[in-house]
C-alpha cells in the first residue's frame, strides 16, 4: 500500500521491483498449499513497467483442476499480503489454452506479457 515519507505529504507507490518481489514471496508460499497449482504470473501496468499510484497488480493462475466456478475461485486466494491491490485470475490448463487461442486482444497479453513467477 502506499508509504507516506516521514517528511513530506507525498505519496510513494510501491514500484515494480517491490512489486515482483512481493509476487515471488507470496507465490512460494501458495507452492506449498497448493499442488494443483501450474503456473503464476502477473501481467498488466507492473508486467509492462507503466505502473503508478493506485495500480494494482492482476495476477493469473493456471491450476490443474478445479472444483469451483471461474468466477468464484478467487475467493480461496489470499492476496492481502501484497503490498498493493491485487486481482486474480484461475484458469485451469485447458482453459487457459483457450483464452490463448482465442486471438482477441487479451489471448495477446496472456501469451506474450506475462510474467511467470512459478511454473511446475
Amino acid at each position: 500500500m502506499p508509504i507516506r515519507s516521514l517528511h513530506s505529504s507525498v505519496m510513494r507507490w510501491p514500484d515494480r521491483d517491490t512489486v515482483d518481489a512481493a509476487v515471488r514471496a507470496w507465490a512460494a508460499a501458495q507452492v506449498e498449499g497448493r499442488p494443483e497449482l501450474t503456473r503464476l504470473g502477473y501481467f498488466g501496468s507492473y508486467a509492462r513497467g507503466d505502473w503508478g499510484v493506485g495500480s494494482d497488480v492482476d495476477l493469473v493462475a493456471v491450476v490443474a483442476s478445479a472444483s469451483r466456478p471461474f468466477r468464484e475461485r478467487g475467493r480461496d486466494w489470499d492476496t492481502t499480503s501484497l503490498p498493493v491491490p491485487a486481482d486474480i485470475l484461475i484458469y485451469t490448463g485447458d482453459e487457459f489454452a483457450d483464452v490463448v487461442d482465442r486471438g482477441d486482444r487479451f489471448a495477446v497479453v496472456m501469451s506474450t506479457e506475462v510474467v511467470w513467477v512459478y511454473r511446475r
